[in-house]
């Protein structure tokens, strides 16, 4: 038996769908596992670690589903405005970003609104954690990219970059970052925060993803997708993905390949089979299903295939509905979480608490 993998997608319709894969065969299949409706209004981000599924909307809510449950778990009530972004960090925490301005940082132990930063004085466009969950870089409609301190919660460095920017990416090893702007990403070093290269596509980039330290897919409003080098600066490869715009890419591992997965306005979402070890050719189609749905955003859902650690279970929430327990922090795994949850718990006692509005569905 293959290993578990789901797809999750967002869509205008307000449903947030999942499709378990099976990869026993050479033509993978799709089978529809669920599909969630929590939300009033479209999805406009969409995020998983190993134990939940975030969707965020224009109904400036952040919904979660439990994919250990497979039930809903509650909504996350702080933002005034639509959410922009979603990222988690490991198992402990998450990440959002709205029109508001705000950017959050949620425990997932007890669903606590941790740190809420004024991070623009427009709206977030997208955000992005460090490797090492030290740093964040946020943009957003004033024109800057602002770089995080997330153990303090504070900037530490604010970049006029005169324009609009609606991506912002770091590397898988955390030594350089991209920020997009229209039709452009630039390419920024780490250590002299400098730019040092640039990518045009020839449309306006919807997605961004990148698949090693120096391959990005990149995906534009139009039907193809482009595999470009940061280091050359120049597009490897490109093939056509669907028929009409490409919306989303998203990427996981098997043992001797990646799949790149794309979803698109068509409806579809696709799986790619790319070998990123030697020169890179156009990849193969590995399996798709049809959403017959308008398609904003997609994720990737791998349970952990790790232990879990005997901590005690989550504290449930102020509610007398009885909710799951939420995944147990892996302190040996990732350490930089540890100092960010204790940090965060020591701001929290001294500004008096903190604690945001839950609803269970």
């Amino acid at each position: 038996m293959g290993p578990v993998v789901e797809l999750v997608a967002g869509s205008y319709e307000q449903i947030s769908f999942g499709y378990r894969v099976c990869t026993d065969e050479a033509q993978w299949t799709v089978k529809a596992d669920f599909t969630h409706h929590a939300h009033t209004a479209s999805i406009s981000a969409v995020a998983t670690n190993e134990r939940f599924v975030a969707t965020g909307s224009k109904d400036e809510t952040i919904q979660l589903y439990d994919m250990k449950k497979r039930v809903e778990h509650g909504a996350l009530l702080h933002h005034d405005g639509t959410i922009t972004c979603l990222e988690f960090y490991g198992s402990s925490h998450l990440l959002s970003g709205g029109e508001d301005g705000l950017m959050c940082v949620w425990s997932t132990k007890k669903w606590e609104c941790l740190k809420s930063i004024k991070a623009h004085k427009g709206h977030v466009t997208s955000l992005s954690v460090h490797p090492s969950g030290k740093l964040a870089l946020t943009v957003g409609t004033d024109k800057t990219l602002r770089t995080w301190n997330l153990i303090d919660g504070r900037s530490a460095f604010i970049k006029n970059i005169k324009q609009n920017a609606h991506i912002v990416r770091w590397s898988p090893e955390g030594d350089k970052y991209v920020v997009v702007v229209q039709d452009r990403v630039d390419i920024y070093d780490l250590e002299t925060a400098s730019l040092t290269g640039t990518v045009l596509n020839p449309k306006r980039i919807s997605s961004l993803k990148f698949l090693t330290n120096t391959i990005m897919a990149i995906a534009g409003d139009d039907d193809t997708v482009r595999l470009c080098d940061v280091g050359t600066e120049k597009c490897v490869c490109e093939f056509q993905a669907h028929e009409t715009r490409v919306k989303a890419v998203e990427s996981f591992s098997m043992d001797d390949f990646c799949v790149l997965v794309t979803a698109s306005n068509d409806g579809f979402i696709k799986m790619w089979k790319l070998h990123l070890n030697q020169e890179l050719e156009p990849p193969t189609l590995l399996g798709e299903v049809n959403t017959m749905a308008r398609l904003t955003s997609v994720a990737v859902w791998k349970p952990s295939s790790t232990r879990e650690t005997t901590e005690a279970p989550a504290a449930p929430p102020t509610t007398s509905q009885e909710v799951p327990e939420l995944f147990r922090t892996k302190r040996v795994r990732l350490a930089e979480e540890v100092v960010l949850e204790d940090e965060s718990k020591t701001k929290k006692k001294k500004k008096g608490g903190g604690k945001m509005k839950r609803e269970t569905q």
